[in-house]
């Protein structure tokens, strides 16, 4: 299959590439392979939160030759900034029992830790049998509660990145790298980091 060519336009908005796309699916094996290994034996219930995380779940499902039940997750924080709000909403809630399962969540960035602090409460209450966490991409910056997910793919410093998922204003999403938006991009939709 040949190479998707993005418009110009898209590209010219990007300052830099952090991680390339043969650098995003060399590391996506590995997690894989580290998770069949956690995994081996045992049914996965793998809960993607919605919506960053749809790339990074889809890649992961795809490099898991185990049972994997997948529901999905509604939460919100950013609420359209590039920065979090402090205030989580859940959009969407579960379909299955996580009860007694072995339960992954899987998440896009992990930045002030604040959601997946609200989701670990919220799935802790529902009485799975084992609750672990993997994000794409963590910021190095202090975590709250100094929350540590179990799997990370990337360690990337503090900055607002777009591609694989993540998006600013709902654009973006579909770059199968990753990479910092220009400071023009910010100003022509009034919004600075």
């Amino acid at each position: 299959m040949p190479a998707i060519q993005y418009s110009p336009g898209v590209r010219h908005d990007l300052e830099e590439i952090l991680l390339t796309e043969t650098q995003i699916q060399r590391r996506l094996d590995e997690l894989g392979k580290e998770m069949e290994r956690d995994y081996a034996g045992r049914d996965l219930t793998m809960i993607a939160v919605l919506t960053g995380s749809v790339l990074f779940a889809a890649d992961l499902l795809r490099r898991l030759p185990l049972q994997v039940r997948l529901d999905c997750l509604g939460i919100s924080s950013y609420h359209g900034q590039t920065r979090s709000s402090g205030e989580v909403t859940v959009t969407k809630s579960l379909h299955l029992d996580v009860r007694d399962r072995e339960v992954l969540v899987v998440d896009d960035i992990l930045d002030t830790g604040l959601t997946l602090v609200r989701i670990r409460e919220m799935l802790g209450k529902l009485g799975p049998r084992s609750l672990k966490f993997a994000v794409f991409l963590e910021k190095e910056v202090p975590h709250h509660e100094n929350f540590r997910a179990d799997y990370v793919a990337f360690r990337i410093p503090n900055k607002f990145v777009v591609g694989y998922g993540l998006d600013y204003l709902e654009r973006y999403r579909n770059l199968p790298y990753v990479g910092t938006l220009k400071p023009s991009v910010y100003e022509s939709h009034g919004s600075a980091l």
